[in-house]
């Protein structure tokens, strides 16, 4: 997720015309904040089962996909189909961008929501969808 958010600072930096040496520093400053404080972006996994239960609960409800059944939410799928592996950054991705069947919720959800879901359904995937 770490590189994301740089690769999102540098796209910004130069989607406004700063200069190279503007969108170096740019780049530098967002690198340091994450080194400094990584811990600090784990988002609040009671804010993520709200937000996901209103938006996510229709096609993953009990960390199941109805469109696409073997792409569940379980530990085991997330690892084996997500890309990046099983992580929040890879679930943010998914979220934020959508893939195939799945819409992208970017526009839908603000950064602090996805972060919320993502954190819910590695935490949730993690102990297990059945004891939730």
């Amino acid at each position: 997720m770490k590189l994301a958010v740089i690769a999102t600072l540098a796209a910004t930096a130069t989607a406004f015309s700063v200069s190279p040496q503007d969108a170096a520093k740019a780049v530098a400053a967002g690198g340091l904040s994450f080194l400094v404080s990584g811990a600090a972006f784990a988002g609040d996994v009671g804010n993520g089962e709200q937000v996901f239960n209103a938006n996510c609960a229709a096609c993953h409800a009990g960390g199941q996909n109805v469109i696409m059944p073997e792409k569940t939410l379980e530990k085991e799928a997330l690892t084996k189909y997500l890309a990046g592996g099983m992580n929040e950054g890879a679930v943010v991705t998914q979220v934020t961008n959508g893939k195939n069947a799945m819409p992208a919720f970017g526009g839908r959800l603000d950064a602090a929501e996805i972060a919320d879901v993502a954190t819910y359904v590695i935490t949730t995937s993690e102990k297990g969808w059945d004891d939730e």
